[in-house]
């Protein structure tokens, strides 16, 4: 079952086989669905939607199947349903260009509005979306601060407590009945953590990349590895290179 199709069960309670970790001394879920829940403040986190990834492509006149939106919408509603969150922040590249919002069908426009209806909404700005979503529920900003945690799109350089950022897509790879099995992952040392993409048409950056270097504490480094249906936990020294 893959996470689409974990996604259109109709009851989300059903199964959820999160992972309960703690990020400078605040708890919070890694969901397969790819949210992060800190049930104490009652916060989700998603990250990386890049919804109209599709649209965008096609105004530069490379076409891709349209649905990626759609699907990851679908999900999005999906991780909302099973949690309830008081409040969604959303990491940045929300969308995949800038102008993505301003383009946002109706339909899709009513079903945010929809998922953001009796909470609070906050779309942190990315690299791909520097000018905040137009017309959206919520507000826009570089960055919250939120019981002790900081949420930001790009991850800082150095060390930074309670940072929970996205951007880098991480990824990792596991040998599993002889095979190498690459998933996205939540990487966190207990001291920061990157987010995994969510959105469906988004690739991933091996933990083991330079891009990574000097993000963590290595010995501390897990993966919690998204499944087809629940979290794997995988500590960095017994990744693959």
């Amino acid at each position: 079952m893959n996470r689409l199709a974990l996604a259109m069960n109709k009851d989300p309670h059903r199964r959820a086989a999160g992972v309960e970790i703690v990020v400078n001394g605040v708890a919070a879920v890694c969901d397969p669905l790819g949210g992060l829940y800190l049930p104490d403040a009652g916060v989700l986190v998603v990250s990386d939607l890049h919804l109209e990834k599709g649209a965008a492509f096609a105004r530069r006149g490379l076409l891709l199947p349209p649905y990626d939106t759609q699907a990851t919408l679908n999900i999005l509603s999906a991780v909302i349903a099973r949690y309830d969150p008081r409040i969604v922040v959303s990491l940045g590249d929300n969308f995949h260009d800038r102008t993505g919002s301003l383009h946002l069908p109706e339909h899709f426009r009513a079903q945010l509005g929809t998922l953001a209806q009796g909470r609070e909404w906050i779309w942190i700005n990315g690299n791909h979306d520097p000018d905040g979503a137009v017309d959206l529920p919520g507000r826009s900003t570089d960055e919250v601060y939120l019981d002790g945690l900081v949420f930001r799109h790009e991850p800082k350089l150095g060390p930074q407590k309670g940072e929970i950022a996205g951007h880098l897509h991480p990824a990792a790879t596991v040998r599993r009945r002889e095979k190498s099995v690459r998933r996205p992952c939540f990487a966190t040392d207990g001291i920061r953590l990157l987010m995994p993409a969510f959105g469906v048409m988004t690739g991933g950056l091996d933990l083991r990349h330079r891009a990574m270097a000097g993000l963590f504490d290595s010995s501390a480094l897990v993966a919690h590895l998204m499944g087809r249906d629940r979290i794997y936990s995988v500590r960095f020294a017994n990744l693959l290179g």
